[in-house]
């Protein structure tokens, strides 16, 4: 278990914004941190907050509590059969890690969702997704330490009430549970998903292999998304907005080159990136953070941005959508207030 005290947030979370943490705690087993749960007195006086690889998280100012962080790192195999591999994944593996292992491995399933940030708890939570595949599908179970308790409880798929980037773990049982572990299913003969993202016409006429569709996700990506380490980002600021039908056949007769993807009979998605760029936001500015020049979907920190720099922009482009089009947007990154 490792403690600290006034600890620098600032290279723990994308977009590093110089955020400090009241304490900052590290534990490297399930043991350790039900240990700590039942026994710190830290627990009693100050709030908790996990993180994981801090990819997804925008703070408004210095955490004035106590900042968990995993330091469960393992990959182990439960079982392996003609059509399937199911592995158990420790919650602080780096989410690429874990997809780059799986697509050496031949197994499929999670090859479109390379290179996004963060942790494999994290993934769990947030039910991460791209290019037409969420993580939900691949799920078998999550295994979590409740807080006030410490009891061990482990989630089926269906008890983690999946949806769009959300979970169970986001509304009813925000902040009561701790993910330590993940059970994926794998494809030893996968069906792979091109429809989305201009993969296909990017593979063209290559043979298909998983190697390929991630290193082709992997280049998309990289020219389209900002490095990180080079500038303080979250990945996509916002979730794609689900609309009626109706809605959309509307915008699309003043928009005919508006994209959408089915959800349903009654609701198509709508690219929350496409509307902000068409909307005049890509490139622009406020104070120290700005839209991205090449993916309007992601807001950066310039290298000086405080916290309410990118809050108010965001504020600013929600409005104007919200005028252009008629369309509500809201945030897919945590805002920790």
């Amino acid at each position: 278990m490792i403690t600290y005290e006034n600890y620098s947030l600032q290279t723990l979370h994308t977009f590093h914004l110089p955020i400090k943490t009241r304490y900052y705690v590290e534990y490297a087993s399930v043991d350790e941190l039900r240990t700590f749960l039942a026994e710190s007195p830290l627990v009693k006086e100050y709030p908790l907050f996990h993180m994981g690889g801090g990819s997804n998280l925008l703070f408004l100012h210095d955490y004035e509590g106590v900042v968990l962080h995993s330091g469960i790192r393992f990959i182990e195999t439960l079982s392996d059969d003609d059509d399937t591999v199911l592995l158990r994944v420790g919650a602080a593996v780096e989410w690429d890690t874990l997809v780059e292992y799986c697509v050496k491995k031949s197994w499929g399933g999670i090859e479109n969702l390379s290179l996004i940030p963060g942790e494999v708890g994290a993934s769990a939570v947030q039910n991460i997704g791209a290019y037409g595949v969420e993580v939900k599908d691949v799920i078998e179970q999550v295994e979590t330490v409740e807080i006030q308790s410490g009891a061990i409880r482990i989630f089926s798929t269906a008890e983690c009430r999946y949806a769009y980037r959300d979970s169970i773990f986001k509304n009813e049982l925000k902040g009561k549970y701790i993910v330590t572990a993940v059970q994926y299913r794998l494809q030893k003969n996968p069906e792979y998903h091109l429809e989305y993202g201009h993969l296909r016409e990017t593979i063209g006429d290559r043979p298909l292999s998983l190697s390929l569709v991630r290193q082709v996700v992997m280049d998309i990506r990289h020219s389209k998304l900002p490095d990180c380490n080079a500038c303080g980002n979250a990945g996509s600021f916002f979730k794609n907005p689900i609309v009626p039908v109706a809605l959309y056949e509307k915008l699309k007769k003043r928009y005919p080159d508006m994209p959408a993807y089915p959800v349903d009979a009654e609701r198509v998605k709508l690219p929350a990136g496409w509307l902000i760029d068409r909307a005049g936001w890509r490139g622009r500015t406020h104070r120290g953070a700005g839209v991205c020049d090449t993916q309007a979907l992601v807001l950066i920190n310039k290298g000086d941005a405080a916290p309410q720099d990118i809050v108010e922009l965001s504020y600013m482009i929600c409005r104007s959508v919200k005028e252009q089009y008629g369309v509500e947007l809201t945030p897919e990154v945590n805002i920790i207030d």
